[in-house]
């Protein structure tokens, strides 16, 4: 009963929207406000059938940089959402977006692509954007060259079309990207005297300096410096912009 009554809330929203004018219309959805609803024109969208369900693409939520892909040595170990990675399934690691998310990636030096699904965080390197698995990267045709340029567009779930005095539009409930924990990472280290060390440092100005150990590449201890406390990707791009003011050049953003 209560998932019919939410679904029958949504459609009335949708219902309102679609007569309030023209363009492009966004909502929050209140029971469940990290979801948006955005209604596309239908023309613009391109839709994939994922595990049964309809999957459009969201042509805002672009994003281009450097891929890279990771394998066997990470086989079978745990991803930062709990799931265990499968080097044979199509999965991703992402700095930002949400777990369970799907992207459409398309390598740009041969216009391969392959639709995966965030279960994990990184690549922990500035100028990379995503880190696929084996079977994503055999895809796109990566393997070799190791990196690749790539476009990736994200995906949201298809709700059913709405018709409007500006045309038919198609209704897609999308991860809401901007709100959530975000922090800055600021740097890595094998030594963890020397993540102590840019802590101390950090503490004076910020309150909120973390340290984060994981693994490299090589199965050996990393220590992240993260500055963390921003609620928003926009509270996190101010952090990375005084940070950067104050001379530390290789920072990004990632999800906490």
């Amino acid at each position: 009963m209560q998932k019919r009554k939410i679904i029958k809330i949504i459609f009335v929203l949708l219902f309102l929207i679609s007569f309030s004018g023209c363009g492009k219309k966004e909502i929050k959805v209140s029971y469940y406000p990290i979801y948006k609803i955005m209604l596309l024109p239908s023309k613009r969208i391109k839709c994939y059938v994922i595990h049964k369900s309809r999957y459009c693409t969201i042509p805002d939520l672009v994003q281009r940089g450097i891929a890279s892909w990771y394998g066997k040595k990470f086989h079978g170990k745990k991803t930062a959402s709990g799931e265990i990675y499968n080097m044979y399934k199509r999965t991703a690691a992402h700095k930002t977006l949400p777990f369970g998310t799907y992207v459409l990636v398309r390598n740009l030096r041969n216009n391969k692509t392959t639709i995966v699904k965030i279960n994990d965080r990184g690549p922990f390197v500035k100028n990379r954007i995503i880190d696929l698995s084996y079977r994503a990267a055999k895809d796109i045709g990566m393997i070799g060259p190791g990196t690749a340029p790539v476009e990736i567009v994200v995906l949201g779930k298809k709700m059913g079309k709405i018709k409007s005095p500006v045309g038919v539009k198609t209704a897609v409930e999308v991860v809401d990207t901007k709100t959530g924990r975000f922090g800055v990472q600021v740097g890595a280290f094998r030594d963890r005297k020397n993540a102590l060390r840019l802590v101390d440092r950090l503490s004076v100005i910020f309150k909120h300096v973390e340290i984060h150990v994981g693994t490299d590449r090589y199965a050996n201890p990393l220590y992240r410096v993260i500055v963390s406390g921003a609620k928003s990707l926009g509270k996190a791009n101010l952090i990375e912009k005084k940070l950067r003011e104050i001379g530390f050049k290789d920072t990004f953003i990632i999800a906490l």
